[in-house]
């Protein structure tokens, strides 16, 4: 029940809601008067819709606006204190339940949440507190990932996810990768300082289309991972060749490394002789746009001495000559795969040359090549083909293991 209705003679300071002073209540009769309310049964012929519209009825029929006011938002605020209680008991009725049935001890629960997607986790850790407990052990967060799948990412959830990581973090990635269109990005420029304090021990950064960055906003961050050895950059628009330079500094441990030159900047020899000298490990090796000319090219090839991929499409300036700079180590090669698409200068000459090195018995471990090109190969000086006189026939006899990729589908002027 409502306590009731006191008049002024018998309090001579009403509450503005004509109701008792609350300093006339103990906690216990607090606790009673609410209990009765929660713990009041149904019944058909008590309406408890009703007896709300009823009281509230008489309470605001005889007073002014502003009391009225006061008695809405009290009424407001207090069955939102109920609805905020009765949630925060259900969640604990909830984790209780879960403790009791769950099957799995903490530690394994630990690892199974470590094997699932970012966006999973997140999504397990509002579950309930036993869950969200388990959720928040940093090694769930040793590999990150905001692309594509995780469309509301920005930086207050990269550098949250981040912290929680501590010193566990091994791989992060983020940006609009796979994305059928193009989506702009809610990540800024300095998004990745974080890593500054946390990326000592990562492994792979990955990073895709989101636009524009200043080259120190990347420097900082990279220079305090020096145990990297997966770095990809994707659609961002930043001057790449002081990146290369930082990793055959800073970085020296890099195996894969994949870089678009979104922003068309420039390449020096310098550049690529350190980056050769100063990172032998490097197995896989993607440089897309880039202005290399033969004589780079040449250096990164026989440089590179682990390398088993190398992609250097949309090279403009390369002819295929550096395919022949590995002299007497050509057989013993480690490289498995070769692409070279859309290189406009790209030689039919030097291409059959290097078939028929492969047909000779070098690059014994050579099982990919893709020289495809949309405006044909260059031949005879200033011709160019799409129907190249390639020895497919003899490659597919002696090299069965061999798939060779040529397709030119427009037919270029000459």
């Amino acid at each position: 029940m409502l306590p009731s209705v006191s008049s002024s003679s018998e309090n001579p300071n009403p509450s503005p809601l004509g109701l008792s002073d609350s300093s006339d209540f103990s906690q216990s009769q607090m606790d009673s008067i609410i209990s009765s309310f929660v713990t009041f049964p149904d019944s058909p012929s008590l309406s408890i819709r009703s007896s709300f519209d009823r009281v509230l009825d008489n309470l605001l029929s005889s007073s002014d606006d502003s009391v009225q006011d006061q008695v809405i938002d009290r009424t407001l605020e207090r069955f939102s204190l109920l609805l905020e209680s009765t949630k925060r008991r259900f969640q604990k009725r909830a984790t209780l339940h879960n403790s009791i049935s769950w099957f799995l001890p903490s530690d394994l629960t630990i690892k199974v949440f470590s094997k699932l997607d970012t966006k999973s986790l997140m999504q397990v850790s509002a579950c309930c507190t036993m869950l969200n407990k388990c959720a928040m052990d940093p090694s769930c967060y040793s590999h990150i990932d905001l692309t594509t799948s995780f469309k509301h990412a920005d930086d207050r959830v990269l550098r949250t996810l981040i912290n929680r990581s501590g010193k566990q973090l091994r791989s992060l990635k983020l940006g609009g990768r796979d994305a059928p269109g193009y989506i702009p990005s809610l990540f800024t420029s300095s998004c990745l300082a974080p890593l500054q304090f946390a990326g000592n021990l990562l492994r792979r950064l990955h990073i895709y289309s989101i636009g524009f960055m200043y080259i120190d906003s990347l420097l900082a961050p990279l220079s305090a991972c020096a145990n990297l050895t997966d770095l990809k950059i994707v659609g961002v628009n930043v001057l790449l060749e002081p990146i290369i330079e930082l990793l055959a500094i800073k970085c020296c441990l890099i195996e894969h490394l994949f870089l678009d030159n979104f922003s068309q900047g420039i390449i020096t020899y310098s550049t690529i002789e350190l980056f050769v000298t100063n990172c032998p490990k490097l197995t896989s090796l993607t440089l897309l746009n880039f202005n290399l000319n033969e004589a780079m090219a040449g250096i990164i090839f026989k440089g590179f001495r682990k390398l088993k991929y190398i992609n250097l499409s949309k090279t403009f300036e390369i002819y295929g000559s550096f395919l022949r700079v590995l002299g007497d180590r050509c057989r013993e090669s480690p490289l498995e795969t070769l692409i070279l698409r859309d290189c406009y200068s790209l030689q039919e000459g030097e291409v059959v040359k290097f078939l028929n090195s492969i047909i000779a018995g070098n690059f014994i471990s050579i099982r990919y090549i893709d020289v495809s090109s949309n405006r044909g190969l260059a031949c005879d000086g200033e011709r160019r083909t799409s129907k190249p006189n390639f020895p497919l026939e003899t490659l597919k006899k002696k090299r069965w293991d061999v798939t060779f990729v040529g397709d030119f589908p427009l037919r270029p002027r000459y």
